[in-house]
């Protein structure tokens, strides 16, 4: 069976529907039977209009890069991707064909 890893790279301050995009996104892979989801924030990061983002104890930053990362069947995959492109059109989501040699509930 293929498995397939997926990251979806936000930033904290993406809204959806007025909570935290990372939030959501988790609540509708939860919904959606995906089997797990982590979300990870970053401590310093850069997109495609180059401006930095870093938790520097000089700097309050609420731009910080977070990553929503998922580990899940390939169909469940391309299931759950159009709604996430619909939800989030411009954000990054990447996804690359793994191998699972480990782990309970896949």
């Amino acid at each position: 069976m293929q498995y397939v890893l997926m990251n979806v790279y936000l930033s904290e301050n993406n809204q959806i529907e007025g909570r935290p995009a990372y939030e959501a996104v988790i609540m509708l892979l939860k919904e959606s039977k995906i089997a797990g989801a982590t979300a990870f924030r970053g401590i310093e990061g850069y997109g495609v209009h180059s401006k930095i983002h870093t938790s520097g104890i000089l700097r309050l930053c609420a731009e910080l890069p977070i990553v929503v990362q998922v580990v899940e069947k390939e169909e469940k995959i391309k299931g759950i991707i159009p709604i996430l492109r619909e939800i989030l059109p411009n954000e990054l989501i990447i996804t690359q064909k793994i191998d699972v040699v480990s782990g309970d509930g896949l």
